[in-house]
């Protein structure tokens, strides 16, 4: 863990002129995107399932039975794939001293002061506000799901159980598309994010502005292995 207190391994400044530094590999990319993928397909098949005026979502998956179906499948897919995700980069979204002191001054990023924001790790409080949120709401709707899959599991609990899992389930998938439309909007608002997500890199300025500290570990580590 040595000098890898805001960063992952695979963090590194690959070019110097201009600096370019890489922030994601190219297998957390690919499991980024179906994460999203996943979320996207079941906010289809759950919304088509959730009222008849969006019945006609149905029609994407092939009808009303092989929605109903195939909708906890993706579900087990989101769940699998974001717990990898969480599994790597949990140790980095725990908040900490600076973050507390980022959401106090937030202020400044919105005027765009950002130089007055304490320096940063790898991500910020907003970013680990939205990785937290992701996470405890989709435990919640695996384990809601799971008690309403009744073709699968029709004695896991009781029916007045059930009626309960469902009202749940419905409210964690509201809240969750609200999270996935906000980790969006903050991708789209912050010039340079997605290429993070695209090509796996950012610019130098990119990370010296938003992620101070996480570059500098990244120089340092480097640094001292050219040392060595």
């Amino acid at each position: 863990m040595a000098g890898r207190y805001y960063s992952e391994p695979g963090d590194k400044i690959v070019a110097r002129d201009p600096v370019t530094v890489r922030r994601y590999a190219g297998w957390t990319r690919l499991n980024h995107w179906f994460t999203a993928a996943t979320l996207i397909l079941l906010a289809l098949s759950g919304f088509a399932l959730f009222t008849p005026s969006l019945f006609w979502l149905t029609g994407l998956f092939g009808g009303g039975q092989a929605t109903r179906w195939v909708h906890p499948f993706i579900g087990i897919g989101l769940f699998f794939s974001f717990m990898l995700l969480f599994v790597q980069l949990v140790r980095l979204n725990i908040l900490r001293r600076e973050d507390l002191v980022w959401l106090r001054n937030l202020d400044d990023l919105v005027k765009g002061q950002e130089h007055n924001l304490p320096e940063l790790g790898k991500y910020n409080f907003g970013q680990k506000t939205v990785f937290w949120a992701m996470f405890f709401l989709i435990v919640i709707l695996i384990v809601s799901g799971v008690m309403m899959w009744y073709q699968f599991f029709p004695d896991l609990v009781s029916v007045e159980t059930r009626r309960i899992a469902i009202w749940v389930h419905s409210i964690s998938a509201v809240l969750i598309m609200l999270t996935l439309i906000l980790h969006i909007f903050a991708a789209l608002w912050t010039r340079g994010t997605l290429s993070a997500m695209t090509r796996g890199t950012v610019s130098g300025g990119w990370a010296w502005r938003h992620h101070r500290k996480w570059l500098r570990e990244l120089a340092g580590r480097q640094g001292s292995d050219t040392a060595k």
